[in-house]
């Protein structure tokens, strides 16, 4: 249960490279990957989980090599956590910026396309910061996938 059949270099390795590569790879997908989920953005989640899992421990099944690996995964995030804190590059980076999604009461739609934003998204957000479209200032697609709404100021 606690012999780990591979060393604990190669499960220090193996959990660096997969977060690496998955953060990579998330940060590729774009916001709506890691914003708010849809039953099916959950379903690629799980299955990715499922699929970096035996990556990250090879053969080893023993609690000690799993535990050295989940030490190694929350390592990393707190060194992304606090690169990101403290690195206004590596927080774009690592996290990402808002990306403006329309002003003015008009939808950019060539930009809500490119980040895979639905309407029926955008007229929630709407909803929920009790605006309508015309008086909307701003539409933010968010680093987290979120949208925010500014309302027009009045002058």
């Amino acid at each position: 249960m606690l012999k780990t059949d591979l060393g604990v270099l190669e499960l220090l390795v193996r959990g660096l490279a997969v977060y690496a590569v998955l953060l990579v790879l998330m940060r590729v997908s774009g916001k709506r990957t890691v914003g708010q989920f849809t039953p099916f953005d959950l379903l690629v989640v799980m299955l990715v989980s499922e699929a970096a899992g035996p990556s990250m421990v090879g053969d080893d099944y023993s609690l000690t090599g799993g535990l050295i690996v989940c030490a190694v995964l929350l390592g990393l995030n707190w060194v992304v956590a606090w690169l990101s804190s403290r690195s206004i590059s590596a927080e774009k980076i690592l996290e990402g910026e808002a990306t403006l999604l329309g002003r003015n009461g008009k939808i950019f739609e060539a930009t809500r396309k490119k980040h895979r934003v639905a309407h029926n998204e955008i007229a929630q957000a709407l909803r929920e910061a009790d605006c309508e479209l015309h008086d909307m200032g701003c539409a933010f697609l968010e680093a987290d996938g979120r949208i925010s709404i500014q309302k027009k100021r009045d002058h």
